[in-house]
C-alpha cells in the first residue's frame, strides 16, 4: 500500500483508475484538461481495503490526511465547512474502478447544519433553496449512513403535499421546507435516539465510512458477480465542492451522452431539470426535458456543454456519459465515464468511430462487452403479429429488445416467479438500485416515471434488458398488485409485451421471430474473426442446433452428446431393451434397432456442418438415467421384453447408483459392453461415408471422443474397438477417409497423466463441467444449495461452474495441455464445457494455447468476440 491515501483532483490523472477509481481518475483528468470541475479530493481504493481489514473503521492517520486535504480544499475555494460567513458544502460519492451505476451510495449537501442553513438562506436570499438542501441532506444521511429508509421520509413529504393540495415537491414553499426539515430531524431522533449531527467533519467521516460500507451492500455484490468485478478492488470516495442546480430558475442539473445510448446515433442525447439536484434526474421522480431544449433555456451553458462533450469524446475515444450542474447560469462538470449502451448501440458506435477515424479496429473490438451481444441473438417481435397486437400504452424506448412475460410488481416477486421457470415483466412506479436482481431475472422492465437516463433505463441498457420507462399512461396500485390503463385493469400474472425499440406496450403475449446477423453486427464480427487466434465451435446434438450455430459463425462442433439422441420417445424403448438385456445377444439385437437412428442423426449433423469438423462423444451418462420410473412405463417395458414386472424392478434397482457422477458411465460402459462402442462407431463412420459420397467436397474427418478416461489403458482398450470397426467399414467402402480418436479430459488423474494418455489420444477436449465437479468435490446439482453461503461469507466470489476456476481447475488444464504437447506436438486441444462461452475463461484458453473453444449455439458470437479480445490483450502484454 502507498503512504499517500488522499489525492486532490489536481494531483491525479486518468491513468490512476486502480487507486482513484473511475470517477476520481476522470475528475482528475477533466481538471487537468482545464474543464469547469468543482474542486475536491479522492480517498483511494486502498483506504476501502484497509477499512475492512481494520474492522470497518478508518485509521486515525487517514482521518488526519482527509482533514488536511479538506483544509486545502477550503483554501482553494475560499469557503470553510461550518462557517457562518461562507460555508462549504460537499458531495460524498463512491467511485469503483469499473462503473457500477447506482449500486453504491452518494450523499449530497454535506456540511449543512442548523446554523449553516440560515447563512445560506441569507446569502442566497432564497430560504426555500436552503431548507430544501438541508432536508435532502438529512434524508440521504439518514438512509445511507444510519439505515433509515428514504421511503419513510417520503411519507412525511406526501403528507405535507396532501395537506397543501399540491402534487409536486417544487410547489412547496420556504415555510413548507422549514417544516419538512424540522419533521425530518424529529423523525431522526425518534428512531435513532440521538440528535441529527451538527459537526460537518463528523458528518463527513461518517459519510465516507458509509460509502465504503456500500461496497458490500447486496446490490453491489450482485452487480459485481454479474459483471465479473472482484470484491478485492474496493471503491474510492470522492469529496467534491457542491454546486447547486436547485437554487432557482437560473439553475439546473442533467445527465447526457455524447451519442444515443439506445441506438448509437451520433447525436447528443440527454435530459435536464431546472431548479433540481442530480438525484431528481436519475431517480426519475420528475419527468425531465431533453438536452436540445437547454439550447432555448440557457444557450450559453448549452454551447459550453456541447464544446466540452466533443473534447471529452475525442480525449477518451469512446462515447461519454456525463453529469452536469448549472449554478446561476454557469456550467460545471460533475462526472464523465464511458457510457453504458445497448448492444445495437455499442456495435454502431464502434463501427462509426472506426469510419470517423477516431479509433482503430482493435479499439473498436475492445469497446464492446462480449456478453452484451446476447441481446442481439434472441428473437424480436414478428412485425405481422405486432400489427394485430393490442397496443395499450406507450412510454420511452429506454432499452431495445422484445420482452414478453407475466406481470409482477416487485423485484422479490420477479425472482420468485423466475425461479419457477416463468417469464416475467417487472412493472414499477420507478426502479431503484435495490431492484437490480429482479431486473436481471425479468424479461423486461416497465416504469411509470423516469426518463431515458433514469436508473431503470441506464441499468437495463447495461444488462441488455428491454425497458420502457416514463409510461405515465398507466396507473399502478402496488398494494392490490394491479395497474390500470385505458379503463382496463391488469393484475399480477397477466401477460404483456414490451417493445423497447418503440416504447410500445401490448396487453398480450406477442410472437417473436429469430434474430438476424447483418449490418454493423456482421462488419464487427468480421473484424473479430480477423483478429482472433482461437477457433470457435459449438455444442450441438441436432441438425437444427448445428445450422443455428453455423449461422452465428461456428467453425465446427466440439461436442455432440450422443445420449441426447436416445431420449427421443421413438428410441427410448430400444435403449431400455438394450440396458435390461441379460445377454450380449439381446443387447446386440436392441443396438441393431438404434443403429439406423443414430446413423441418420449423424448424417443430418454432418450435412448441416458442410464439411466443418465434428467431434462426437460416445455414450456418457450412467444407464439408469434411461430407465423408466413410473409404474405404467415399467409395466409396458416388462411386457415388451417378456419379463416379470418384479424381475424388471429388481434389474432397475440393481442399476441404480449412489454416486452416478462417478459411477458406471463414460468409457466404463464401453469396457463393460464393447458392443455399444461398436454400434456407435459403425453409425459415425457409415454416416460420414454416406455424406462424403453425397457431397465429395465436404471431406469429412470424424473426430471420435471417448469420455471419462482416467488411464491410458482405458483409452487404449476402447480405441482398439473403434479402430477395428472403423477400418473394416472404410476398407469395405472402397473410399479413402481419415478419422481421429481422442478423449475428454474431465478427471483430474487424466490431466496429471496427460503425457501418457496423449500416446493414444489424437486430441484432448477439456470437459470442464465434470473436471470442475471432481476437482472441487462439488456436485453441480447440489452445490447450489450451499454456494450462496460461500458468496455471503466472501469465501468465493464466482460460481466455478459459470466461470472457470483458473487458480485450481485451470492449473490442471494448463498442465494437461503442456504434457499432451510434449508427447504429441500436433495434438488438437479444445474445451467443450459451459466455460467455452464465458469471456474470462476464453481469455484463459487463449493464454494456455488451446486450438478452439466450444459453446452453445447462442454463445458463439460472444465467444468469437471474446477470443478476439483475448488476442488483443495478449499482444499488449
Amino acid at each position: 500500500m502507498s503512504e499517500k491515501y488522499v489525492y486532490l483532483f489536481s494531483e491525479g490523472n486518468g491513468k490512476m483508475r486502480e487507486l482513484l477509481g473511475g470517477k476520481g481518475a476522470n475528475l482528475a483528468e477533466m481538471t487537468n484538461l482545464g474543464m469547469p470541475v468543482p474542486q475536491g479530493f479522492t480517498v483511494t481504493t486502498e483506504v476501502c481495503t484497509r477499512y475492512y481489514e481494520d474492522g470497518e473503521k478508518i485509521a486515525p492517520e487517514i482521518t488526519e490526511e482527509i482533514n488536511r486535504n479538506l483544509k486545502t480544499l477550503e483554501e482553494m475555494t475560499g469557503k470553510k465547512m461550518g462557517d457562518k460567513e461562507n460555508p462549504l458544502l460537499v458531495s460524498v460519492r463512491s467511485g469503483a474502478r469499473a462503473s457500477m451505476p447506482g449500486m453504491m451510495d452518494t450523499i449530497l449537501n454535506l456540511g449543512i447544519n442548523d446554523e449553516v442553513v440560515e447563512t445560506i438562506a441569507a446569502k442566497t436570499e432564497n430560504p426555500r433553496f436552503a431548507y430544501d438542501s438541508y432536508r435532502r441532506f438529512i434524508q440521504m444521511f439518514s438512509d445511507v449512513v444510519m439505515g433509515l429508509p428514504k421511503s419513510k421520509f417520503e411519507v412525511i413529504i406526501d403528507e405535507l403535499k396532501d395537506r397543501k393540495g399540491v402534487k409536486l415537491d417544487t410547489e412547496l414553499d420556504a415555510d413548507d421546507m422549514k417544516e419538512m426539515t424540522a419533521r425530518f430531524k424529529e423523525f431522526y431522533k425518534e428512531n435513532l435516539n440521538e440528535d441529527f449531527p451538527q459537526d460537518p467533519k463528523e458528518q463527513m467521516i461518517r459519510a465516507v465510512e458509509a460509502v465504503f460500507r456500500s461496497w458490500n451492500n447486496p446490490r453491489a455484490i450482485y452487480y459485481r458477480k454479474m459483471n465479473d468485478i472482484p470484491g478485492s478492488w474496493g471503491t474510492a470516495v470522492n469529496v467534491q465542492m457542491m454546486v447547486f442546480g436547485n437554487m432557482g430558475n437560473t439553475c439546473g442539473t442533467g445527465v447526457a451522452f455524447t451519442r444515443n445510448p439506445a441506438t448509437g446515433e451520433n447525436k447528443l442525447f440527454g435530459e435536464f431539470l431546472m431548479n433540481a439536484q442530480g438525484e431528481d434526474v436519475v431517480a426519475g421522480i420528475r419527468t425531465p426535458q431533453t438536452i436540445d431544449e437547454l439550447k432555448e433555456v440557457m444557450p450559453d451553458a448549452y454551447n459550453s456543454f456541447v464544446e466540452i462533450c466533443g473534447k471529452l469524446e475525442k480525449h477518451y475515444r469512446d462515447m461519454q456519459d456525463m453529469e452536469f450542474t448549472i449554478e446561476n447560469g454557469k456550467l460545471f462538470m460533475l462526472q464523465t465515464r464511458n457510457g453504458k449502451r445497448t448492444a445495437a448501440a455499442a456495435l454502431k458506435i464502434a463501427c462509426d468511430m472506426v469510419a470517423e477515424g477516431l479509433i482503430t479496429k482493435d479499439e473498436a473490438l475492445m469497446m464492446v462487452e462480449p456478453k452484451a451481444l446476447d441481446a442481439l441473438l434472441h428473437p424480436q417481435f414478428d412485425p405481422a403479429e405486432l400489427k394485430q397486437a393490442h397496443l395499450i400504452a406507450s412510454g420511452l424506448p429506454a432499452s431495445p429488445g422484445a420482452a414478453c412475460g407475466q406481470v409482477v410488481f416487485s423485484a422479490e416477486d420477479a425472482i420468485t416467479e423466475a425461479n419457477k421457470g416463468k417469464k416475467v415483466v417487472l412493472v414499477r412506479l420507478e426502479t431503484s438500485p435495490e431492484d437490480i436482481e429482479g431486473m436481471n431475472v425479468a424479461q423486461g422492465i416497465l416504469t411509470v416515471r423516469g426518463g431515458m437516463t433514469s436508473h431503470a433505463a441506464v441499468v437495463a441498457r447495461g444488462m441488455g434488458r428491454c425497458c420502457v420507462s416514463g409510461c405515465g399512461e398507466i396507473d399502478i396500485h402496488e398494494e392490490e398488485k394491479t395497474f390500470t390503463v385505458g379503463g382496463h385493469t391488469y393484475k399480477e400474472g397477466d401477460w404483456i409485451s414490451l417493445d423497447g425499440s418503440t416504447g410500445n406496450v401490448y396487453g398480450e403475449a406477442v410472437k417473436t421471430v429469430p434474430a438476424q446477423i447483418s449490418g454493423d453486427f456482421e462488419t464487427f464480427m468480421k473484424w473479430a474473426d480477423e483478429r482472433r487466434v482461437l477457433q470457435v465451435r459449438t455444442n450441438a446434438d441436432t441438425p437444427k442446433d448445428a445450422k443455428q450455430a453455423v449461422a452465428f459463425g461456428a467453425q465446427g462442433i466440439g461436442l455432440v452428446r450422443t445420449e441426447h439422441m436416445f431420449f427421443d420417445s421413438n428410441r427410448i424403448k430400444a435403449m431400455r431393451e438394450m440396458i435390461v438385456s441379460s445377454t450380449e445377444e439381446q443387447r446386440r439385437a436392441a443396438l441393431a434397432k438404434l443403429l439406423p437412428m443414430q446413423r441418420s442423426d449423424f448424417e443430418g449433423i454432418y450435412e448441416a456442418m458442410e464439411g466443418r469438423p465434428v467431434t462426437i462423444r460416445y455414450l456418457d451418462p450412467p444407464l439408469h438415467e434411461f430407465l423408466p420410473t413410473s409404474s405404467y412405463d415399467i409395466a409396458t417395458l416388462a411386457q415388451d421384453m417378456n419379463l416379470n414386472i418384479d424381475d424388471l424392478k429388481s434389474i432397475i434397482t440393481s442399476l441404480h447408483e449412489f454416486n452416478p457422477m462417478m459411477g458406471h458411465r463414460g468409457c466404463r460402459l464401453a469396457i463393460s459392453y464393447p458392443e455399444i462402442a461398436e454400434m456407435q462407431t459403425r453409425a459415425v463412420i457409415e454416416a460420414a461415408i454416406n455424406v462424403n459420397r453425397k457431397h465429395p467436397d465436404y471431406h469429412i474427418t470424424p473426430e471420435i471422443m471417448i469420455p471419462l478416461v482416467g488411464d491410458v489403458n482405458e483409452l487404449k482398450y476402447v480405441k482398439n474397438i473403434v479402430t477395428k470397426v472403423a477400418d473394416e467399414i472404410i476398407s469395405a467402402s472402397g473410399i479413402e477417409m481419415k478419422y481421429m480418436v481422442g478423449t475428454m479430459i474431465e478427471i483430474p488423474r487424466a490431466a496429471l497423466l496427460a503425457d501418457e494418455i496423449a500416446e493414444e489420444a489424437e486430441f484432448f477436449s477439456f470437459g470442464t463441467n465434470d473436471l470442475t465437479q471432481m476437482t472441487f468435490g462439488f456436485s453441480r446439482d447440489d452445490a447450489g444449495g450451499f454456494l450462496s453461503h460461500y458468496y455471503d461469507k466472501k469465501i468465493y466470489e464466482q460460481d466455478p461452474f459459470a466461470r472457470l476456476d483458473q487458480h485450481g481447475v485451470g492449473k490442471l488444464v494448463a498442465m494437461a495441455a503442456e504434457l499432451g504437447r510434449k508427447t504429441r506436438p500436433n495434438i488438437k486441444l479444445g474445451i467443450c464445457g459451459e466455460h467455452g462461452g464465458d469471456p474470462s475463461s476464453i481469455e484463459f484458453c487463449h493464454r494456455v494455447g488451446l486450438n478452439y473453444v466450444s459453446c452453445s449455439p447462442y454463445r458463439v458470437p460472444i465467444a468469437r468476440l471474446a477470443a478476439a479480445q483475448a488476442a488483443i490483450k495478449n499482444d499488449k502484454n
